[in-house]
């Protein structure tokens, strides 16, 4: 059922509706003046997500995931374009992140393996052990019990899908709130850009809730251990790599232009620490991050205005 949840007086109207999706509550919020025009725009996008969360399911001996991962050490596993270049961008964020966001694992499965291989290869398996065949569209697992997932980008890829497809059919104005990370397009209905607040009434107490985050997304990864309510994203998918320890971090929000990649880095930026964070961000085109620390402080990458 859509909610009213602010009227403007050009007559236009955020409708937004929470489902649960993909494990996640997503609140999809479309701007417009028809209220059946925009439920039908919001079941387009829950389409949208629920597809995406079969292509990238494990669930399924017949999944594509499955499939390459059955073969892992095997034979190479041909797939389609949309599997294929999901990977290839996880595996670019790997080689950008140097290693600390990482699709591969290693299936602790040992009942098919020798042990001393199974220990050695758990050890040693990382992303450079995925070889990609672009004209062949084909995806190849060097070690076998070698494993990939997309825990940490799936949910962003479902969200900027969802906005895609929105936007296919005339959606102009919307955001999507996908446990707390926020992707946003156009303007909201009095013409004013987005922000954090305006996004998600939510986190208007946080230090950066007038941050401008129109046509952009923000994804935001918390210390299991010192965090705030910022969409609640506890779990690391991050391998540890050398830099300050998690502990001085409290929190890492990635501004980016898409969910997929601003949902893909902000556990890896936590790892590697405040200071190494902020220079691979100040590195990057169109990429902000804001760090917390234990003690409060806010770290802005450049190009990030706190007021």
């Amino acid at each position: 059922m859509l909610a009213l949840k602010k009227v403007i007086s050009n007559n236009s109207t955020i409708y937004r509706r929470e489902v649960m999706l993909m494990g996640n509550k997503f609140e999809i919020s479309v701007v417009g003046n028809d209220p059946i025009w925009a439920g039908e725009r919001i079941n387009s996008a829950i389409a949208e997500v629920n597809r995406v969360e079969k292509l990238l399911s494990t669930f399924g001996e017949d999944s594509a995931v499955n499939t390459i991962n059955r073969n892992a050490g095997i034979k190479p596993v041909k797939v389609g374009a949309e599997i294929f270049k999901m990977v290839e961008r996880s595996l670019q964020i790997s080689e950008l992140t140097y290693g600390s966001f990482d699709i591969t694992y290693y299936n602790d499965d040992k009942a098919d393996q020798d042990l001393d291989v199974a220990t050695a290869t758990y050890t040693t398996v990382n992303y450079k052990d995925v070889v990609l065949d672009a004209t062949a569209t084909t995806v190849f697992l060097k070690e076998k019990g070698m494993r990939i997932g997309f825990a940490a980008n799936s949910k962003g890829y479902a969200a900027d899908r969802a906005k895609y497809v929105m936007q296919l059919e005339g959606v102009s104005h919307g955001v999507i709130n996908a446990g707390g990370d926020l992707l946003t397009w156009g303007l909201q209905p009095d013409m004013e850009p987005w922000t954090v607040a305006t996004a998600d009434p939510r986190q208007a107490n946080q230090p950066f809730a007038d941050l401008d985050i129109s046509n952009m997304a923000i994804a935001t990864s918390t210390n299991a251990d010192h965090y705030v309510n910022l969409g609640d994203k506890k779990s690391s998918t991050a391998k540890q790599a050398n830099g300050f320890a998690v502990s001085q971090i409290k929190s890492v929000s990635i501004v980016s232009p898409t969910a997929e990649f601003s949902d893909a880095m902000a556990t890896p930026v936590m790892s590697i620490g405040v200071n190494a964070g902020i220079y691979l961000i100040n590195q990057l085109n169109q990429i902000g991050c804001v760090i917390i620390d234990d003690h409060n402080r806010i770290y802005p990458s450049k190009g990030i205005n706190i007021a």
